[in-house]
């Protein structure tokens, strides 16, 4: 049985919403992230995994994205605890609301960055950079943009 995730690359301008993980997160803690969390049972349900990212984003940093969301990618990977995570990345563009650590115990910080700062950071994880790497190679495919 899998634990899905889903995760926010979310845009503006040049840079991507990323967070500090709380350091009290047992999986990353510490590390630069993308918004994202665990999707909720709902029963039966359409657009899921699109609901659980805006879900995500408003719960932990205060965000709203515009309706269209793109998937980038999706690996899987295993926790400490043995627990088995499929985990999807949608590309964003952002709406509305100021980012803050709104969830202190998943986000310690938030941070608007380009996509050099990012994959040049002692603090972003692999994941992260290959991620972003992904998103902004679609968000730039034929001229992308989401509005």
């Amino acid at each position: 049985m899998f634990y899905v995730n889903v995760e926010g690359a979310v845009f503006r301008g040049d840079k991507w919403l990323i967070i500090e993980r709380s350091i009290k997160e047992a999986h990353a803690g510490g590390l630069l992230s993308l918004v994202g969390g665990t999707v909720e049972n709902e029963g039966n349900s359409k657009n899921i995994l699109e609901r659980s990212i805006k879900r995500e984003l408003f719960e932990e940093v205060g965000v709203k994205v515009k309706e269209k969301i793109r998937f980038v990618r999706d690996t899987s990977f295993s926790l400490d605890n043995g627990s088995e995570v499929i985990d999807i990345v949608f590309l964003c563009e952002f709406e509305e609301g100021e980012p803050f650590a709104k969830s202190p115990d998943e986000v310690d910080a938030v941070y608007w960055m380009t996509t050099d700062e990012i994959t040049n950071h002692l603090r972003a994880p692999i994941w992260l950079k290959e991620s972003i790497q992904e998103a902004e190679a679609l968000l730039h495919k034929d001229n992308f943009l989401l509005r």
